[in-house]
């Protein structure tokens, strides 16, 4: 077992992970900046390679009332307006320090060039270069992250649960993947920024990681999340045929300049079927278009590979090279030819809108617990503003960094006043951790042929059938038994301790944060019963103002770190109804 002490523990080295230690440390914490993958090239950021929203001002009119506006409006009544300011405001801020740090937004005669998106009502969302916006975002904040003698950086560590000592956050347990040795951080402050939940979804545009791990250490340590029901699918990710190293959603800002027509199998325009004249022009919106696609899927006309075709063939060769500029020499080399060929896309899980309750610092119900980027739930209400995920990665991480830092200044003076105390305390964390990693890493009864990868496969089948954009009660009802069975079955650990690069383990971990937070995003969705943003009910169609709040989700039962551990295998999931602009982290 490893013991590793610090001021500020930082899980998750995305862009929100990144911009929290940055700012940490720039307050002067120690900071340990540790994530499973490798840092700073794991997560959602480094694969984003479209746009970032910011009102910038130049070279047309804008204001952050203009972004906060659409932002609003884009939320369906649900975002927490406190927290969608704070999106706008300091994601201004962030963008321009980024520029100061040489990120290179985008210019033509010295001024930034942003570009029109859905949803806002002008150019306001800035880029770097083509389709690199996300690569050179991480690669700048690693930079940052690397200057920092106080950044201390742990790749391949994967935190299993956190330690609540006396009511407070007090920091982690994990495996170091690449020895399958135990850790225990002790640490003043934690900030989650390990990002979603997409990875719950067959098809989803985010990397693999993103299996809800900060919503499953938030449940377990005791703080409330908030509108997990809302899971945004992307209606025209890339299916076919096969395309590496490119973004599958790139294809949206091009269909709506351009106007790519949509077909279905029968290359037959199809949109006007379910009401939606889409006119040859990107006017159809998300929700509307991921309908169309899966009905006529439904109906025997989708593309061979189950989606419906985006054609492009329509236009001249030059006017597509004059769009896509770069862009058409990476495709070529992924055999794409978009003058002769059609590609077929179909709705693909993209984002999360819930997440973990916090007020304005990023602070949660349980004192030393933060949060950061999408991992932080009431921003965005019941769908997201597209171009808003980078903007709040940037926004909430450097405000969870400094409010983390400002926790730890408070023990600091604590520490100075009485040192002794300060020490025994220390110590007991410590002690509670070791119990806490017993309890995790000691082999259990799951049978050695039991597939923990086959596991996840069927849990991902279940949530993009029963779960997905368009539900039902009944199918619900049949997710929600189908996610249960499967946190009963592989509820016991695996048979044998871990070692290095130990799959099993990992998928086993995996599965257990994964359950747990199925069960949570379909119990919510279950009880909301009306047809809102992302959240679209085919037998409660229609928006309800009775609706017009946040369903609130906690942990029933033991509230000892060590009990939770043991009674995974049937969590109960309590809700409560809360008051839109309320205080969710109350």
């Amino acid at each position: 077992m490893r013991n590793l002490e610090t001021d500020v523990l930082v899980v998750g080295a995305g862009g929100a992970g990144m911009y929290a230690a940055v700012e940490a440390a720039r307050l002067g914490s120690r900071v340990i900046l540790a994530d499973r993958g490798l840092i700073g090239r794991s997560g959602a950021t480094v694969m984003a390679q479209m746009t970032v929203a910011a009102a910038m001002g130049e070279p047309a009119d804008d204001s952050v009332e203009a972004h906060l506006a659409d932002t609003l409006q884009a939320g369906r009544e649900l975002c927490e307006p406190d927290l969608s300011r704070l999106l706008c405001e300091e994601g201004l801020e962030c963008v321009r320090e980024m520029d100061t740090w040489g990120v290179g937004w985008a210019r033509a005669e010295g001024q930034l060039t942003p570009v029109m998106a859905p949803g806002h009502d002008r150019p306001r969302c800035v880029y770097v270069d083509f389709l690199n916006t996300g690569p050179a975002v991480s690669r700048t904040l690693r930079t940052q992250v690397i200057r920092s003698p106080l950044v201390q950086r742990v790749g391949d560590l994967c935190i299993t649960d956190l330690v609540v000592h006396e009511g407070r956050c007090a920091g982690a347990v994990g495996v170091h993947l690449t020895t399958g040795e135990a850790v225990t951080i002790v640490a003043g402050a934690v900030v989650l920024a390990c990002g979603g939940l997409t990875r719950l979804y067959a098809r989803n545009s985010a990397s693999s990681n993103m299996g809800g791990d900060a919503y499953a250490l938030a449940l377990r340590a005791g703080a409330p999340l908030i509108d997990m029901e809302f899971v945004q699918f992307f209606p025209i990710g890339h299916l076919a045929p096969r395309m590496i190293g490119m973004d599958p959603i790139m294809w949206d800002p091009f269909r709506y300049k351009l106007g790519g027509r949509l077909l279905n199998g029968l290359k037959e325009e199809f949109t006007h079927r379910y009401g939606t004249e889409d006119g040859g022009r990107y006017t159809i919106t998300r929700d509307q278009a991921t309908y169309a696609i899966y009905k006529e899927v439904e109906a025997g006309r989708g593309s061979p590979h189950g989606g419906a075709w985006l054609s492009f063939e329509h236009l001249p060769p030059e006017q597509l090279r004059a769009a896509f500029g770069p862009v058409v020499d990476r495709l070529a080399k992924n055999g794409i030819d978009l003058a002769k060929t059609p590609i077929e896309v179909a709705p693909i899980a993209h984002y999360h809108m819930g997440g973990v309750a916090v007020d304005t610092r990023m602070a949660t119900v349980v004192p030393g617990l933060f949060v950061g980027g999408e991992a932080v739930g009431g921003a965005n209400g019941a769908n997201r503003l597209s171009g808003n995920a980078i903007t709040e990665a940037f926004a909430f991480g450097r405000r969870a960094g400094a409010s983390a830092a400002q926790a730890v200044s408070v023990l600091a003076a604590d520490a100075v006043a009485d040192p002794v105390a300060s020490a025994s305390r220390i110590e007991r964390v410590r002690a509670q951790a070791q119990r806490l990693i017993e309890a995790t890493l000691t082999p259990g009864t799951l049978p050695t042929e039991a597939n923990t990868a086959a596991a996840i496969d069927e849990l991902q089948t279940i949530m993009s059938r029963k779960v997905g954009p368009f539900r039902t009660e009944a199918g619900l009802r049949e997710g929600l038994d189908g996610v249960r069975a499967l946190a009963t079955r592989f509820h016991a650990a695996p048979s044998f301790a871990p070692g290095a690069f130990d799959p099993v383990w990992l998928d086993w971990f995996d599965l257990r944060n994964m359950t747990l937070v199925a069960e949570t995003v379909t119990v919510a969705a279950l009880e909301r019963t009306e047809s809102r943003g992302a959240h679209q009910r085919e037998d409660h169609p229609g928006l309800d103002p009775n609706w017009t709040l946040h369903l609130e989700s906690r942990l029933a039962g033991p509230t000892d770190a060590i009990a939770l551990v043991q009674s995974q295998a049937n969590p109960q999931i309590a809700l409560a109804r809360v008051p839109v602009n309320a205080g969710v982290a109350a």
